[in-house]
């Protein structure tokens, strides 16, 4: 897998990625990070919580 690391102060563009398509239209997603697992989480509140 090649990794990129992204100045966000000077680049011009950052990847975005939309959290209702991330979690199929539900409340849920897990993401993958090397060997862990965390889960994102879209509360009532339409805010976003991220938990490993």
């Amino acid at each position: 897998m090649l990794t990129r690391r992204i100045d966000t102060e000077t680049a011009s563009e950052v990847p975005q990625h939309d959290a209702e398509i991330l979690t199929g239209g539900g409340a849920l997603a897990q993401i993958r990070l090397g060997a862990q697992i965390y889960t994102l989480r879209i509360t009532r509140q339409g805010k976003l919580i991220l938990t490993k």
